[in-house]
């Protein structure tokens, strides 16, 4: 393996992509704090409820359409690889428009979404109420959102990691300023919320295409050619969203499960594991860095056709990612009593989240190498095989384990978790190299 090889995939190949990523994502749980706090001092406990409500509802939609920036990212990064400024072009183009055209779809369904979400919710009137203005003026920050997504994925994919980072905090730190300006400084309450939240979105898009313009203008010219509008030009990327899609919805379906039988269990039991999955959510976080950082790593050794460079990639980001789990692990375990203290001051909900603790404590352990293979199947374009395996590994080993283990309680749900990630990661382990042996993963 030659050295500049040795450099293009170094330690510090990763970490000029995962430092960045793990930086803007730290952001992400931030500005919920923050909508959190300053809604929470409101004099009615219905504006944090009817925020929290309509956040929900954005989340479930979001969460669903996030295949529109991994599908980008593997795309572009293998375009990158090749030095194919053809690719390059179709890798922003069309998931742009298929973007747009979902924003269009969720624009003409806006009124039935928003419907469905509050009868699966539930609010009381007046919570129902304030949820309605929330969402009739967030729902606009669909256009921008949906087309954030495609150009984080596609800078990604261009190695220009902090270009991201620049979007995301945009996005962020503009959301945390408006939020108090618009709700403390000016007095509006969850109108004041959602606006910020839209304003923030579309300040994302101008900087995110301020950026992608100074990358074409240096490199590629975007040309939009008969080729690029053509349907059977989109089929490999609606294949690869759709498997992504269908992913996420299982992912979700899991952790929806999670609360819904926490919640049958009790208050105090719901309360515990809403605080817990905070361990999960900043691990995954976290973890999210190093796996954008094998998303754009892998993709570029893919286009690239080089197969020593794939494996470099994917050894890299995995010596790094067991780092990180073993300080995630050793971390909770010394300090998870002291989190849960920080997170919550009621009685019951700590002693109950005490109880569970050890579950969060060795989770990293089973999650680890799943959350990395996430963004190696990303990069290399592999969303069928990463979605046969989430969905094997929910219906043959989460929802078993809970119906088998049931008559322990809350036990039964975190062993159901615990031994979820564990197959989806030796699920992926396997699969991967079994693709890599056969010489599946590089065209020919």
């Amino acid at each position: 393996m030659d050295a500049e090889l040795q450099k293009e995939y170094s330690h510090r190949a990763v970490w000029n992509i995962a430092a960045p990523m793990i930086l803007s994502w730290i952001s992400v749980p931030l500005l919920g704090l923050v909508d959190t706090a300053v809604v929470g001092h409101l004099e009615g406990p219905e504006y944090l409820a009817a925020v929290a409500a309509g956040a929900a509802i954005f989340s479930v939609l979001f969460a669903g359409l996030n295949f529109l920036r991994m599908g980008t990212t593997g795309v572009a990064a293998q375009a990158f690889g090749a030095r194919d400024d053809q690719a390059i072009n179709a890798s922003l183009l069309q998931p742009l428009l298929l973007a747009i055209a979902l924003t269009l779809t969720l624009l003409v369904l806006r009124e039935p979404l928003k419907n469905l979400g509050l009868n699966l919710l539930a609010p009381s009137v007046l919570v129902a109420d304030y949820t309605e203005i929330y969402f009739d003026i967030r729902i606009w920050s669909a256009p921008a959102m949906l087309i954030n997504l495609v150009m984080l994925g596609w800078l990604l994919g261009m190695q220009y990691a902090r270009a991201a980072l620049v979007m995301i905090l945009v996005i962020n730190l503009s959301n945390i300023a408006l939020d108090l300006w618009f709700v403390l400084g000016l007095g509006w309450n969850v109108d004041g919320v959602a606006r910020a939240t839209v304003i923030a979105e579309y300040m994302g898009t101008v900087t995110g295409f301020c950026y992608v313009y100074r990358i074409l203008c240096s490199g590629a010219t975007v040309r939009v050619n008969k080729e690029l509008l053509r349907l059977t030009g989109f089929q490999r990327l609606i294949a690869i969203n759709g498997n992504l899609f269908m992913r996420s919805v299982a992912l979700m379906f899991t952790f929806a499960f999670i609360t819904a039988q926490g919640a049958r269990i009790g208050d105090a039991t719901l309360a515990a594991n809403a605080v817990l999955m905070n361990f999960l959510y900043f691990f995954a976080y976290a973890t999210d860095g190093l796996a954008n950082a094998a998303e754009a790593l892998t993709g570029k050794a893919v286009g690239s056709r080089n197969a020593d460079a794939l494996k470099l990639a994917v050894d890299q980001t995995m010596k790094w990612g067991i780092a990180f789990m073993i300080g995630f692990v050793l971390l909770y375990g010394i300090t998870g009593e002291h989190i849960i203290a920080l997170l919550t001051n009621i009685d019951d909900v700590r002693a109950t989240a005490s109880i569970y603790l050890p579950w969060l404590v060795l989770l990293p352990l089973a999650s680890v190498v799943c959350f990395l293979y996430d963004g190696v199947y990303v990069g290399t374009t592999r969303s069928r095989e990463m979605m046969i395996v989430m969905l094997l590994s929910v219906l043959l080993v989460f929802l078993p384990t809970w119906f088998l283990l049931r008559e322990l309680g809350n036990h039964a749900l975190w062993a159901a978790l615990f031994l979820f990630m564990a197959l989806r990661s030796l699920g992926m382990h396997i699969w991967f190299r079994r693709m890599q042996q056969q010489r599946r993963l590089i065209p020919a």
